[in-house]
């Protein structure tokens, strides 16, 4: 699917819904998937965000396989057309006990991309998930020589420019308590080790919006999200990765060891029959 207006274009995939490409002009601010590094663009996180504890859910008293983000990526969808497109409503009834459907809509506005995921229970009974957001982006004009790349900076609900607490490390992608709590400056540069440990998470609905500026501290973009319960910033490990990831979800990965049952887990989402509940956030070319 493409879609375009007077200033910016994008670019969906059937495969995952995914957003693949938001150009303005001839320049593109998507990362582009290559393998060397991470081989996604802008995955959906459903019905799990994060890593489940063993790679496991527990629901009423059983276990169902869940790898880490979920399934939703890496399902097919149908264009509806008018931007909207729909994952197969039997993509998930193999390995997820609940009827959910979820929806898929791009609007642009401006130089904004505004992208909504719906999810609505077919379900007989209530329902639980977890839902959100991993675009990766580009660092303008990257060089493996320069020490700083590109800054990112953090704003709550109210627009405030914030210095958001991390408070989890992260033990093969799941949450483990910190001995000591890391406070990140209001522009965090983005250094070849910024993520030598993992993502960074940011729990508690500290952080509504991000903004990403490149090396000299000019803006290039906004990820907003004024429901986000939690935001991951995340860029592989391997030195010389020439994106960034900013990502709003409402969910958070497991802490080690958590074997409760699905409704006990952080931010997790419930919709009784028939209920909808909507995730939306926008990217903003600045």
């Amino acid at each position: 699917m493409k879609l375009q207006n007077d200033i910016i274009a994008i670019e969906v995939a059937e495969h995952g819904a995914e957003l693949v490409s938001l150009k303005r002009g001839e320049r593109e601010y998507m990362w582009n998937g290559d393998e060397l590094f991470w081989n996604r663009h802008a995955p959906i996180l459903f019905p799990a965000v994060g890593k489940p504890y063993n790679n496991e859910l527990h629901i009423d008293g059983k276990v169902f396989p869940m790898k880490q983000h979920g399934y939703a990526r890496d399902c097919e969808f149908t264009d509806l057309g008018d931007g909207r497109m729909r994952m197969s409503d039997c993509a998930l009834s193999d390995a997820y006990p609940y009827r959910l459907r979820l929806e898929a809509c791009y609007r642009l506005t401006g130089s904004a991309v505004e992208i909504t995921w719906t999810v609505e229970n077919k379900d007989c009974r209530d329902a639980f998930f977890q839902i959100g957001a991993h675009p990766g982006f580009m660092l303008p004009d990257y060089d493996a020589d320069r020490e700083v790349n590109g800054y990112v900076c953090y704003y709550d609900k109210e627009g405030r420019a914030v210095e958001p607490v991390v408070v989890s490390d992260l033990d093969d992608g799941n949450r483990v308590p910190k001995g000591k709590q890391v406070v990140l400056p209001k522009e965090m540069p983005i250094l070849a080790d910024t993520f030598s440990r993992d993502a960074l998470i940011i729990e508690q609905g500290q952080v509504a919006t991000t903004e990403l500026l490149d090396a000299q501290r000019s803006p290039v973009l906004r990820v907003s999200c004024p429901q986000a319960e939690a935001y991951g910033i995340w860029a592989p490990r391997k030195k010389g990765s020439p994106f960034v990831c900013l990502e709003p979800w409402c969910g958070l990965c497991d802490p080690k060891g958590f074997t409760d049952d699905i409704s006990k887990r952080q931010y997790i989402k419930r919709l009784a029959p028939g209920e909808k509940y909507d995730f939306t956030y926008t990217i903003e070319v600045l």
